[in-house]
């Protein structure tokens, strides 16, 4: 009897060794993070900073040589059209010769030339904004019939008021010529007789705006052409960005662009008004030369909730290169190569799978899924060399 109990507590022994054995070799399942493949709006952007500046400014300068008293304006004044900006007094009359009298005349005749070639804009922007008037108007009557998209009514618009923008400077252009004509014909005559004691030239504000710089304020004898002051309107803002050229060949005029991080609590609304042909070069801040382009863009907010931006303030753009709003998209930490295309590692029952997919666009955060997976489904993000197809798996709680 002692016998046969002792050799069943060794039978017992023995199968507790083997299933502790066992046990130890045994496959632990791996721990791993999952997110859910999601259905929603989806957008692929670029950002990149940039700086705000007046679209229309202009330099105020000296038209002839004379003593120009201190000028009283500040950065910052409002002037308006026709306002006296400074004046300039007679200094010694030049020698009339023939070389002086020849220059007076070639000035008048540049100053006419201008004036006419700021006409004939004037006349291209009218012919356009005519047109886009009637895009405008072509795509209202496709939409209304559901033969044009909401994106093209929208671009068309866009296009309207970038034409309307683009006359009011072609306009004011030719109240600048029409100011510089002036001013080079009462140069002539100042040179065809000698000036009076008492005589002196004042110097007129082209446009409305405010003062932006003052170049020279104070008094004495200036040359002709020397900069005086600098005015333009700050509500008409455009915004300046320079971004990768591989990013900038992404971007098409019209694009929605989002001001952020400019001093105001929300994002303010513009868009891509030209992307530069010329591209620059730039060296990063880790010492490496990029091409960069300009992207000018307009403000499409109220100038109520803009009031406190200048020219040069310091933004930032977000510009959207793609967006959609219906999108089956997956976190990119699930991705991996497999061979030339993608795949994710789908959790299953309490087992890895693997699921090759095709991609779409992605936006550094997500990516959009073509085929492959469907909303609902659980994919391992941040998958690491343990994580197999076929093994078991156990999921990490969330912080």
């Amino acid at each position: 009897m002692k016998k046969w109990l002792k050799r069943a507590l060794l039978a017992l022994l023995a199968l507790a060794l083997v299933g502790a054995i066992a046990s130890a070799y045994r496959p632990r399942p791996v721990a791993v993070d999952v997110e859910e493949v999601t259905r929603g709006p989806f957008e692929v952007t670029v950002t990149e900073p940039g700086k705000t500046r007046v679209k229309d400014r202009y330099i105020i300068s000296a038209p002839v040589g004379g003593y120009l008293d201190r000028i009283s304006l500040k950065p910052g004044d409002a002037v308006t059209e026709g306002q006296v900006l400074a004046q300039l007094g007679s200094l010694d009359p030049p020698l009339l010769d023939a070389r002086s009298r020849a220059q007076a005349d070639a000035q008048v005749r540049a100053a006419l030339a201008g004036r006419d070639q700021a006409e004939a804009g004037v006349k291209r922007a009218q012919t356009a904004l005519e047109f886009a008037r009637s895009e405008v108007a072509r795509q209202e009557k496709l939409a209304a019939g559901g033969s044009a998209s909401a994106q093209s009514l929208e671009t068309a618009r866009f296009e309207e008021r970038s034409r309307a923008q683009e006359l009011a400077s072609a306009q004011s252009a030719v109240r600048i010529a029409e100011q510089q004509l002036e001013m080079a014909r009462a140069a002539r005559g100042r040179m065809e007789r000698r000036p009076a004691e008492h005589e002196r030239l004042e110097i007129r504000a082209p446009v409305r705006g405010w003062v932006l710089r003052v170049m020279q304020e104070s008094e004495g004898a200036v040359a002709p052409g020397v900069p005086l002051m600098e005015i333009g309107d700050p509500e008409v803002l455009e915004v300046v960005v320079d971004v990768l050229s591989q990013d900038a060949v992404r971007i098409r005029p019209g694009a929605r662009a989002r001001i952020e991080n400019w001093g105001g609590d929300y994002p303010l609304e513009g868009r891509v008004r030209r992307v530069e042909p010329a591209a620059f070069t730039r060296t990063s801040a880790l010492g490496v030369e990029e091409q960069r382009v300009n992207v000018l863009m307009t403000l499409e907010e109220p100038v109520e909730r803009r009031k406190a931006l200048g020219d040069g303030y310091r933004v930032e753009a977000r510009v959207t290169l793609w967006d959609g709003a219906d999108v089956v998209q997956v976190p990119e930490s699930a991705l991996f190569r497999q061979g030339a295309g993608w795949a994710v590692f789908l959790a299953q029952e309490g087992r890895v799978r693997l699921r090759p997919i095709q991609v779409g666009q992605r936006n550094g955060f997500k990516a959009q899924v073509m085929e492959g997976l469907a909303p609902g489904e659980r994919v391992i993000v941040h998958p690491g060399d343990s994580v197999k197809d076929g093994v078991a798996y156990t999921e990490r709680p969330r912080s």
